[in-house]
């Protein structure tokens, strides 16, 4: 697990390299606030081997958050972190390492058969109640959440895992009510309330697409008030003295700027942004798609790439991600070594200031 005393060694080691606040607290650790994704990728040999490698680059250059999850890549991508994070010249105890539960992963590969591989894998042993499936391949059940966080622990080759988020929760609107879905999270937060007091997780929170970023009425809209309310039942539940609800994950970049500019969230005066009241709430963001899965590597809108400092577009792109506020870290995918030391040097620039940034949306 993250320490405070292996966290802030590691920026210690690596601070000087990078500009203003590179690394950002997370609890009592120092992370770095761009880190590597390992969601993209075809599930084969070639594919792991090279994320083994960008992982490995990552750790021992400057990175020390590795974010993942179970389904990702058919559990490859996990394992391969777990060899990366063995073979890093960087103790474990620096590396802030997070893992998603919620969509049924398939084994290695793609089966023929989907559906029946989830039925003979999960639902006849008993692992996932059909009730509890919807769109027949997300469940969060808190037996459920159990048995892939084991899974998880043993692919990565960890005793804990320092985020354990509760993956796209808004899947189960598809099928559940609102009021439903607040009722299940509440459930699944109890359970991860009592695997944190057991120290096989530091935090939890909620890793989603939309939920957090579509004005209220729409299908996928969840209320972030009303997920924190939750989290503090179930740590009340699970007889806690405070909730490990910690880190909320959501896409954000300079296209999809949602989380900063659709104010759908009640905040103690009104209507505020997802990311103004996670700041506001003391909860760190982890943004995903930093870069649109690559698109934005090629290019930005001219108007905001002349504000933006870095030697190349991809560069520019993480900086704005970084520069918004209440961002612990910005996600970036990369499975090429190459790709990870430009990501790298992006945090070689200090991001945006805070005038700076509103003025983009000005």
């Amino acid at each position: 697990m993250a320490t405070e005393s292996g966290t802030h060694e590691y920026r210690t080691a690596h601070g000087d390299e990078f500009g203003r606040t590179y690394f950002r607290r997370l609890g009592d650790c120092a992370v770095s606030s761009i880190g590597l994704g390992t969601y993209l990728g075809d599930p084969t040999d070639e594919v792991d081997a090279a994320y083994r490698d960008a992982v490995e680059a990552a750790l021992e250059g400057g990175i020390n958050v590795v974010d993942t999850a179970i389904n990702y890549r058919c559990q490859r991508s996990e394992r391969a972190v777990g060899r990366a994070i063995e073979d890093a010249d960087v103790d474990r105890d620096a590396v802030f390492v997070a893992t998603k539960g919620g969509f049924v992963p398939f084994d290695g590969e793609r089966p023929a058969d989907p559906g029946a591989f989830v039925k003979e894998e999960y639902v006849d042993t008993g692992i996932v109640d059909r009730d509890d499936l919807v769109r027949g391949s997300h469940c969060i059940a808190p037996e459920y959440l159990d048995d892939q966080l084991d899974r998880s622990l043993d692919n990565l080759g960890l005793d804990a895992v320092d985020c354990y988020y509760v993956h796209n929760p808004e899947t189960q609107l598809h099928e559940k009510s609102r009021e439903e879905v607040y009722d299940r999270l509440e459930a699944a937060f109890t359970r991860l309330e009592e695997r944190a007091a057991d120290g096989d997780i530091r935090h939890y929170g909620v890793a989603t697409w939309t939920a957090f970023r579509v004005p209220k009425g729409h299908d996928d809209y969840l209320s972030l008030r009303e997920v924190v309310s939750r989290a503090r039942k179930a740590a009340k539940a699970a007889e806690n003295t405070a909730t490990h609800f910690r880190v909320v994950q959501l896409p954000f970049n300079v296209v999809m700027a949602d989380a900063f500019t659709v104010e759908s969230q009640d905040g103690p005066e009104g209507e505020q942004s997802a990311l103004w009241f996670a700041q506001e709430a003391g909860l760190n963001v982890m943004t995903s798609a930093s870069i649109a899965q690559g698109s934005l590597a090629e290019e930005l809108p001219e108007d905001v790439a002349a504000r933006l400092d870095g030697d190349t577009t991809a560069q520019r792109a993480i900086n704005f991600a970084r520069s918004a506020p209440g961002v612990t870290c910005s996600l970036v995918g990369a499975s090429d070594p190459n790709h990870v030391r430009e990501n790298l040097d992006a945090g070689r620039f200090d991001p945006m200031g805070a005038n700076a940034f509103d003025a983009v949306f000005e």
